[in-house]
């Protein structure tokens, strides 16, 4: 990016902390995410508030989001029937993993450790609740892996709000949002780091939005997958003294 004339190029800032979203960055979603909701829309009536193809359009463009509001939106503004919906999806989830299991997104667990390794910080930010989000950290076993795992009801917001994002800045002590990197598969992860002012927003191509949807959200960077993020931040000049043992 070009400074304004007169103006000196600011210093790149190292990053401390990396804010990694969950499904679709570093968690094979496989479509789960879109079978939950349909099983809580179908067992809940939310289906029947508006064609089955416009629901599932608007679940598909509003991925990463709080999923209250996506279910508020989808129940028409009836906040009860957005709770109770939400409920049985978080209830569909587990289910569906329980019946087909959990995986990473290849080589993400690698890509979390090289990140520790050159001494950063790492969260993990989801629209999951906390009972789903840490039934899926358990089954991954990445409960010593990452410094904090944070859903919306722990911030305030969900994504597109900055709420998660500062907040995993303010828990793990990170001196300023210069110093924070933020990287997810789908525009509201990109929307959200950008809001928070973090210094660096990277969007991956592993899950629900492409490069043109992501670019368009301001990402300043569009990565293969989440293995590809330390060598970008290294590239950009973000990375400080300490780097992975080889």
């Amino acid at each position: 990016m070009t400074a304004p004339f007169g103006s000196p190029t600011p210093e790149a800032v190292p990053v401390e902390l990396v804010v990694l979203d969950m499904a679709g960055t570093t968690v094979r979603d496989d479509g789960v995410v879109e079978s939950a909701f349909q099983r809580a829309a179908e067992r809940t009536g939310v289906a029947d508030r508006m064609p089955w193809d416009d629901a599932l359009a608007y679940v598909r463009d509003t991925m990463g989001q709080s999923k209250i509001d996506v279910f508020t939106h989808l129940a028409g503004g009836d906040v009860a029937a957005a709770h109770r919906a939400t409920a049985s999806f978080e209830g569909a989830y587990a289910e569906i993993v329980a019946e087909q299991g959990v995986t990473p997104i290849a080589g993400a667990a690698d890509a979390i450790q090289g990140l520790k390794d050159s001494g950063l910080a790492v969260a993990l930010t989801t629209g999951f609740a906390p009972v789903t989000r840490d039934a899926l950290i358990d089954g991954l076993g990445w409960r010593g892996l990452v410094d904090l795992a944070l859903s919306p009801v722990d911030a305030g917001r969900g994504r597109p709000a900055p709420d998660l994002v500062l907040t995993a800045l303010l828990r793990t002590g990170t001196s300023s949002v210069a110093a924070v990197a933020v990287a997810g598969d789908t525009v509201s992860d990109v929307q959200s780091g950008r809001r928070a002012g973090a210094g660096f927003v990277a969007g991956v191509l592993t899950g629900a939005h492409d490069v043109r949807a992501l670019t368009a959200a301001g990402a300043d960077a569009v990565l293969s997958d989440v293995t590809a993020l330390r060598g970008s931040l290294a590239e950009h000049g973000l990375l400080g003294a300490v780097t992975a043992t080889p």
